[in-house]
């Protein structure tokens, strides 16, 4: 099981390294920060995983973002870490948000991280995929009008809060776009419009809540495993449409294909291959000035089953 472990996230540690090594210069790398935002409260996901203690596996995000920071590749960027509260409390549901309260809080912490250290470019590992919200609008406005979202993701995470689902990792990529709860889009510095918003291996919506024509009356490209996996052209061919010269990339781990790693919640099958996800990436960077970075979703099953086990021996402990 341990060698399990190292296997699968030492491979998710390797396309994180290679995807920042070349995708940050030298010269970049002293304006760049590394964020570390393990947010977690925006997942709703124990069913998912009954396998798993509730608690632990709703708080398994901020493990992931802890262990993709300890096996990145050390650098000169600047470490920033946002506060985020490990208490379960009673995961209330308002304004069609779980864990609304707290989320908005957090909000308001990154964005002050941001503020203060002042980035012009950022790498972000989360944490569920609303990490991305902050970074990207705080980008948007930093860069008005000249920044482009490629969304490498399974699923749309184009949810509104009246949806069933009310995780607010799957409306991350509509708040990037402004539409959402209104108080909560209102604190965020900016947007992209959706014309500039790409999402790539997209081939799962929501079964509930009409995803895929919202996706259609946003008029939100995507491309699916299959139109990316032996080039890169198509999404630099709609980069080059949108006019803008700097890129930010969410990579949701749970787009990559199951059947070579499961490193995310989710498991659709027919992902991105690890080297697919990797040369699209770097395509990016090389062709465009990429100003963030977010690698997000990581759910470590048998690290957090690790941990469980080794607070129950012996000699471990104070007591």
């Amino acid at each position: 099981m341990r060698i399990l472990f190292l296997s699968i996230w030492l491979t998710v540690g390797v396309v994180f390294a290679v995807a920042q090594k070349n995708t940050f210069t030298n010269n970049q790398s002293m304006e760049t920060i590394r964020l570390i935002y393990p947010q977690w409260q925006g997942g709703i996901v124990t069913h998912w995983m009954p396998d798993i203690p509730a608690d632990d596996a709703s708080r398994g995000y901020y493990l992931g973002a802890q262990l993709l920071n300890m096996l990145a590749p050390q650098t000169s960027q600047k470490v920033v870490e946002v506060p985020i509260t490990l208490e379960i409390g009673e995961r209330k549901v308002e304004k069609g948000i779980s864990d609304y309260a707290v989320i908005f809080e957090q909000t308001k912490a990154a964005l002050a991280k941001l503020r203060e250290n002042n980035p012009k470019r950022m790498v972000t590992l989360g944490g569920e995929c609303s990490v991305s919200v902050v970074l990207f609008t705080y980008l948007a406005d930093k860069y008005p009008e000249d920044v482009a979202i490629v969304w490498i993701d399974a699923h749309p995470d184009i949810n509104l809060p009246y949806d069933e689902y009310k995780g607010y990792h799957a409306m991350a990529l509509t708040a990037c776009l402004g539409q959402g709860d209104e108080v909560l889009m209102n604190l965020l510095p900016s947007r992209v419009d959706a014309s500039k918003a790409l999402i790539v291996g997209l081939r799962a919506w929501e079964k509930e809540g009409g995803t895929k024509e919202r996706q259609e009356k946003l008029g939100i490209k995507s491309l699916s495993p299959v139109e990316v996996a032996d080039s890169s052209q198509a999404i630099l061919a709609w980069l080059k449409g949108t006019g803008a010269s700097k890129v930010v990339i969410h990579f949701d781990l749970d787009v990559l294909d199951p059947a070579e790693i499961i490193a995310g919640v989710g498991v659709e099958p027919g992902g991105l291959k690890l080297e697919e996800a990797i040369r699209i990436i770097n395509d990016v960077a090389s062709a465009y000035d990429l100003v963030g970075l977010t690698i997000a979703e990581p759910m470590p099953r048998i690290a957090i089953k690790l941990k469980n086990m080794l607070e129950r021996l012996p000699l471990l402990n104070d007591e």
